[in-house]
């Protein structure tokens, strides 16, 4: 068996303490290590202020296996936010932004959207010289990538030493330490799909705002913009259409969403646009190859930050068969936001006939972690929406009984269900046939107080 990490595909440098560097993240390789299908277990109560309880054996609900589609649409028109604990998170399309701004982080990320065709360029020019910069150059301008590996390492980032502890280039500006003001110092140029050329300066990043200026090469169509950073609070990005000359609020917030299903712009073996899916920032994966998908361990190796584990390797096309084929003995473990395990095996792919993408999802450790003077524990459905009038309940508590109450978000109480036998981690299966479409609270009472969870009803 091995544990397969994915080594750092970085354009730029990556994302560390808060800067970037240019280490590569070590590949994992065959350990030794003797396979054994773990039991569940129930690690017990910490002496400091927190439980852990984890399970990695069939427990109910949770050794179930949901079967997945998510559509992109023809063509792979749309991006899709995905939650491993509640379905999809929202969606948006691909091409209705040219530049995102990212909202937290000295980094300062700033990506372009390669895979609408865009292609960014960076030119020697001072900001100084906005007025020389007048006709096409490519022979002299040097093509920028976003990272496929770093959220927080976009194409403008190019040419940051962040390397440095000391370091205040974020590439497109400089940090100056007195004002707090990054002060932007490069030109750049980004080329159309049609082939227009549109010349772009970051002026500055003052007080919380971007300030930014773009134009025709020969100064026509100019636009004075900004995009406010506390207009997009709690999400990892802002962005900016240079066909509407606005920004949009696109994207969940960054706690709603584990996984991005999109198009995108993969750097290795060389650059080109490919189909996958990227992970959210603070989601972690593993990918672990030459074991049947059902033996696989997700200890066998640590957890990879890289944005692209998952990716879009777990296919191939197959010429003879003229059709996408799926990459066997590959399987796939996420850490979701929460700090659930999910184990994922991808079934299929439609191609841009469909842009359906297809995988098994499997709840393969819950993570609840509570104050023991709390003692709160955990509640939640799955899949969350529920459609078949059957919702599947994990319930990490630190109770061997107590009564499940479903309420309207009104307070009303529509269903009680008691329980007993749970003895920390357990599924339970809870009909909701007699429930309308509808958000609903889930309510869990025993003799240590209670727990709560969200169900929704389709």
């Amino acid at each position: 068996m091995r544990g397969k990490g994915r080594k750092a595909r970085y354009t730029h440098g990556s994302n560390k303490m808060g800067h970037f560097h240019d280490k590569a993240l070590p590949e994992y390789h065959d350990r030794g290590m003797a396979y054994h299908r773990p039991s569940p277990v129930l690690c017990g109560a910490m002496k400091k202020s927190f439980l852990l309880l984890a399970s990695t054996g069939c427990i109910s609900a949770l050794c179930a296996q949901t079967a997945v589609t998510v559509s992109t649409h023809p063509g792979t028109t749309d991006q899709v936010w995905y939650s491993l604990e509640n379905g999809e998170a929202g969606r948006a399309a691909l091409s209705e932004w040219d530049l995102a701004f990212e909202m937290t982080g000295f980094t300062s990320s700033i990506r372009v959207n390669a895979a609408k065709g865009l292609i960014t360029y960076e030119t020697p020019d001072g900001i100084g010289d906005w007025d020389n910069v007048t006709s096409p150059d490519t022979a002299n301008w040097t093509i920028v990538q976003n990272s496929d590996s770093s959220w927080s390492v976009g194409a403008l980032n190019h040419g940051n030493d962040l390397a440095n502890p000391d370091g205040v280039n974020v590439g497109w500006g400089i940090y100056n330490m007195v004002t707090h003001v990054i002060a932007g110092n490069r030109i750049y140029v980004i080329q159309s799909p049609d082939g227009t050329f549109r010349k772009l300066r970051i002026d500055a990043l003052s007080a919380g705002v971007f300030h930014f200026t773009y134009a025709n090469l020969d100064g026509s169509n100019s636009h004075d913009a900004t995009l406010v950073k506390s207009n997009f609070t709690g999400k990892n990005f802002g962005y900016y259409s240079f066909d509407t000359n606005s920004a949009s609020d696109r994207e969940p917030a960054t706690a709603a969403w584990d996984l991005l299903f999109s198009k995108y712009h993969q750097l290795e073996p060389y650059p080109y646009t490919v189909v996958g899916v990227l992970q959210n920032k603070a989601v972690t994966a593993l990918q672990v190859d030459g074991v049947p998908t059902g033996e696989a361990d997700w200890t066998s190796a640590p957890f990879q930050v890289n944005m692209n584990v998952l990716g879009a390797d777990w296919k191939q096309y197959d010429m003879d068969q003229n059709a996408y084929t799926i990459v066997p003995d590959r399987t796939y473990f996420v850490k979701d936001v929460p700090g659930n395990i999910w184990k994922i095996v991808f079934s299929g792919y439609g191609g841009s006939a469909t842009g359906d993408i297809s995988f098994n999802q499997e709840l393969v450790s819950a993570v609840g972690v509570m104050d023991v003077g709390a003692a709160k524990g955990r509640l939640f459905a799955w899949p969350n929406p529920v459609a078949n009038g059957r919702a599947q309940l994990v319930l990490d508590v630190p109770a061997n009984e107590g009564v499940l109450r479903v309420l309207n978000t009104s307070g009303q109480e529509l269903l009680r269900q008691r329980m007993t036998g749970l003895s920390g981690l357990a599924g339970r299966t809870l009909d909701t046939g007699n429930l309308a479409k509808g958000v609903y609270i889930l309510r869990f009472d025993a003799a240590y107080g209670n727990t709560t969870g969200k169900l929704i009803v389709e």
